[in-house]
């Protein structure tokens, strides 16, 4: 549980903001709420390092270069230790005096005392994630950070690379051990995740040293950053290089390999129990792990039944959006017919080759660039860290999304990821390559996540918090604000922005579909087929995102409505004086809020603007 305060996509229930008492304005009383906003910040940032020490792999990701040569601790009695650990916090917590600390140190009192009571009441739902999965499982992570997170500046570098490889066998049996604990408890992926996951291990063992092919992806990472030092300055030795090329042999074909095919054999022979069954609901006390589910990612209290109802309405709604398009373009077809088009026309489906996919990464990274001119209409701050658009590794890109976005390090050295999974060019049309660049790039998520983690007014477990709807609706919404300075010029772009759209409106209805109506992974699947321009392969590695991920996807749309809500009330109640660059500071400068305190910000934002 401790990495998803940084990394999950299930985090933190709706809070109640949390307001100082009015203080007088005596000397005396200032400096009682400077020191004890002082204690109360330093205690945040305390009990930050504390959850992050318990984590390699956060610290990896955040770009520290601690444990570099140690994986998570995924034991029972290391979880155990992890609630102690959180209900002391709680405990330490609670001996400071809100009523007396600034506003800014009163509202990271709430969000800390909500996510550790959160973190406490969910420890009864530890095992109810499937630690192996096709989307975000352990097998697929340790290769990915091995890549794209382990920095080898040097010697001692390379040599925790090495060590790391030597742990994977320890790792995973923690891991199996981990997978049969969910098996217990009656928590089961349903039959179509064990293909997944059982391929994507066998590719993460191909080629040299395993087989006469290709370097493997983790030797060929190796060796070309070894490279790398060379090109620093920091040069290695021919016999140093030769060493450590030859341990990283040894410990892929005596560690890595031998633990891989353990979790694969293991996998294989739970594979014989598992059932169709995909929801929530067949889970023991899975209505009630559902709801807790759904406000957690949403930070709100609506019911899978509201949140069912609002996906259909959505979807109505964006398909008279869509039709309208298709009489701009001339289209002689029904709705259906032209969706039809755009999903199989030659036109809009770049060569799956590398050409190809090289020409889609240049493409999408002009349309980030291009939108980076344009900020400074509707942004006041903006992030400094980099970023780079790259292509899904081959290991993992027949199981992963569609697309996704990683943080820059901690200290900004690594920049910001925008992944385009490439695997299949027909499922990347060219009419949708600018929302999602806009989405997972600028002004999306690099947008706020980066620039979260520049913050420097807020305590550290707020600028790599995430609040699933915060996070991702601000993602959608990035999606359609492009288009209100004049971009999208092409229609058909345009139509793949509302087709983005409508494709998190769907996950409405589908999510709890699944997890609530008791749909099968089929339903799931037509209704995509059915009702958007994607194909089938899309829906299908949609649907089985909903089911391995349970209420994830619905934050995307309820995010995104809330925010052009508060934003077109405060227009509403500003008129000529409202500036869409203040509102978006205003949305931005805390770091990720769930909705309804987000909302109380905007709300105090409007009346002081009034005033003013």
């Amino acid at each position: 549980m401790l990495k998803q305060l940084f990394l999950s996509a299930l985090l933190l229930l709706s809070v109640a903001a949390c307001t100082p008492t009015d203080k007088p304005g005596t000397a005396a009383d200032a400096a009682t709420t400077t020191a004890e906003s002082a204690k109360a910040n330093a205690m945040y940032d305390r009990f930050f390092e504390e959850w992050l020490a318990r984590s390699p792999m956060t610290q990896a990701y955040l770009g520290r270069k601690t444990n570099m040569d140690k994986w998570d601790n995924l034991t029972e009695e290391y979880a155990e230790e992890t609630l102690a650990l959180q209900q002391a916090q709680l405990k330490e917590l609670q001996t400071l005096q809100p009523d007396k600390l600034d506003a800014g140190s009163a509202l990271s009192y709430t969000l800390m005392q909500q996510f550790l009571q959160d973190e406490i009441d969910d420890y009864q739902w530890r095992l109810y994630e499937y630690p192996v999965n096709q989307m975000r499982g352990t097998h697929a992570e340790l290769p990915a950070l091995l890549i794209n997170q382990h920095r080898i500046d040097n010697v001692d570098d390379a040599k925790a690379y090495v060590t790391r490889l030597n742990k994977v066998p320890e790792f995973f049996d923690q891991l199996i051990a981990s997978v049969e604990r969910g098996n217990k408890a009656g928590i089961v992926p349903p039959r179509f995740v064990f293909a997944h996951v059982i391929r994507d291990s066998q590719n993460i063992i191909k080629g040299a040293p395993f087989d006469n092919g290709p370097d493997n992806t983790l030797l060929a990472d190796f060796k070309r950053k070894l490279e790398t030092v060379n090109e620093k300055g920091d040069a290695l030795s021919s016999g140093q290089r030769k060493q450590l090329l030859a341990s990283a042999n040894d410990a892929l074909r005596n560690s890595v390999k031998p633990a891989y095919e353990k979790l694969i054999a293991h996998m294989s022979e739970l594979e014989k129990t598992a059932t169709t069954d995909d929801g929530a609901w067949k889970f023991p006390d899975g209505e009630d792990f559902y709801t807790i589910a759904l406000q957690r990612t949403t930070t709100t209290d609506m019911t899978a039944d509201e949140i069912h109802e609002l996906g259909l309405s959505e979807v109505m709604r964006i398909h008279n959006e869509m039709r309208k398009i298709k009489q701009e373009v001339g289209f002689d077809g029904d709705l259906q017919a032209f969706m039809q088009f755009m999903r199989e026309d030659k036109q809009f489906i770049y060569a799956a080759n590398e050409a190809g996919r090289q020409r889609y990464l240049r493409e999408a990274t002009a349309l980030i660039d291009n939108m980076k001119s344009r900020l400074d209409e509707l942004f006041i701050s903006k992030p400094k860290a980099a970023l780079r658009v790259k292509a899904v590794e081959p290991f993992r890109e027949k199981s992963a999304g569609k697309a996704f976005y990683q943080q820059p390090s901690e200290d900004g050295s690594q920049p910001g990821l925008y992944y385009a999974n490439l695997y299949d060019m027909a499922s990347m049309p060219s009419y949708q390559m600018e929302a999602l660049a806009y989405h997972e790039g600028i002004p999306g998520h690099h947008m706020q996540i980066a620039m979260a983690q520049e913050l420097e007014d807020i305590p550290n477990f707020r600028k790599y918090g995430r609040y699933t709807a915060y996070v991702e609706g601000w993602g959608l919404y990035s999606e359609l604000l492009p288009k209100e300075i004049g971009l999208y010029q092409d229609p058909y772009s345009d139509f793949g922005r509302l087709a983005m759209e409508l494709w998190r409106a769907c996950r409405l209805v589908v999510d709890t579909g699944i997890h609530d109506k008791k749909w099968t992974r089929e339903q799931g699947i037509d209704y995509y087929v059915n009702n958007t321009p994607n194909s089938k392969w899309d829906a299908t590695k949609m649907v089985e995102r909903h089911i391995v991920m349970p209420s994830q996807a619905t934050a995307y749309k309820i995010g995104m409505n809330r925010i052009v809500e508060l934003r077109e009330a405060a227009r509403a109640e500003l008129g000529d004086d409202f500036d869409i660059r203040e509102f978006h500071d205003v949305v931005l400068k805390y770091g990720p809020l769930p909705l309804n305190v987000l909302e109380q910000h905007i709300g105090e934002w409007v009346a002081s603007s009034a005033a003013s």
